[in-house]
């Protein structure tokens, strides 16, 4: 089968690999589609982890082997898969904090090699343990909106860490495909969203999602985006690894409030805060990483309904065989550009 392999800093290469062999507990899916997830770019890029592993964990596909241990699954189900399951029993777990379980931190996906996601190839490998997160696409839905599950899972988290009111006000930073989904679901879920982007395109899509209001801060300046929002947001969600924002953006949150980081994922970055805003205006700084199990069936539900239509996110495509370009349109966006997807063209025959 094709595979796009990581094998060190901006370093992927695409390569022949052998269909992964699956055991009595597991399963073998072909890949239709894969979303490209910055967080794939960030290793990519970075080169933090070891080569040689094939990346890509936003997957949806059909089911084309089971083990015979395997009773829950059948050969020709469409399936949105989940690439870490908590084991809900440890100290963490017990906590809701999943991300940081260490059965969550294994990734249960592979398309060979240490196992790191494997979506960027023609077929994975589906481990006992994450069995648990597969979900059926139904019938209705297309194929491709299986890969927005993780995603959306991943921002619903986010919002509940914010814990607001319906009619609360919320400030989204970035209108990248995550921050329309804060955006998205903000406003779903009876908030009242404000956002702020560096791209007019995206600020019109913005208020198609929910926007109340959006701004270009290029354009008309922070300051003056704090004058006509009047500021005193209930949260702020930074959808940016921008330390400039997160000091730009502070004061606009009212006392008691919630500033949330969600794509700060490189270690090492430090921020200066003013530490009496949090200790005497109650200010608090809230990270969210990566997704909750336990909102699974929900979100499920949010997109396959399409109450959250995630259809206008996919229109950028790429064949398998242009996993570069895609790579680099989703590490440099243009205007127009949103969700960047891998899509598998016709599989070899299994044997």
């Amino acid at each position: 089968m094709l595979a796009a392999v990581y094998h060190g800093k901006n370093d992927v290469r695409l390569e022949r690999l052998p269909i992964p062999k699956i055991s009595a507990r597991e399963i073998l899916v072909r890949v239709g589609f894969c979303g490209v997830c910055p967080t794939d770019l960030k290793k990519i890029h970075s080169g933090t982890l070891e080569g040689s592993r094939v990346f890509g964990h936003e997957t949806a596909g059909t089911i084309v082997k089971v083990g015979s241990a395997v009773t829950q699954f059948i050969p020709g189900d469409r399936v949105a898969l989940h690439h870490h399951v908590p084991c809900l029993k440890c100290h963490a777990c017990k906590h809701k904090c999943f991300a940081q379980c260490p059965v969550y931190k294994k990734t249960g996906i592979t398309a060979g090699f240490e196992p790191s996601g494997g979506g960027f190839a023609e077929y994975v490998r589906v481990k006992e343990f994450v069995l648990p997160g597969v979900v059926k696409i139904p019938e209705r839905n297309f194929l491709l909106e299986g890969t927005m599950l993780e995603p959306v899972n991943t921002v619903l988290k986010g919002v509940h860490k914010l814990g607001l009111l319906p009619g609360d006000r919320v400030l989204v930073v970035g209108q990248g495909p995550i921050g329309l989904l804060f955006t998205a679901l903000c406003r779903i879920l009876g908030f009242l969203p404000t956002v702020t982007d560096l791209l007019d395109e995206r600020l019109r899509l913005a208020k198609t999602f929910g926007a109340q209001g959006a701004f270009n801060p290029a354009i008309q300046g922070v300051e003056e985006i704090m004058k006509k929002t009047k500021g005193a947001f209930d949260a702020v969600v930074l959808a940016v690894p921008s330390n400039t924002a997160v000091a730009e953006y502070w004061p606009f949150l009212r006392g008691g409030g919630k500033f949330l980081l969600f794509a700060h994922t490189l270690r090492g970055v430090e921020c200066p805060i003013d530490l009496g805003s949090v200790c005497v205006d109650e200010k608090d700084l809230v990270g969210s990483y990566s997704s909750d199990f336990q909102l699974q069936s929900r979100v499920a539900r949010l997109v396959f309904s399409r109450k959250l239509d995630v259809r206008p996110l996919l229109k950028n495509l790429f064949p398998l065989t242009r996993i570069q370009e895609a790579l680099d349109l989703a590490s440099n966006p243009s205007p127009k550009s949103l969700k960047i997807i891998i899509e598998m063209e016709e599989p070899p025959r299994l044997s």
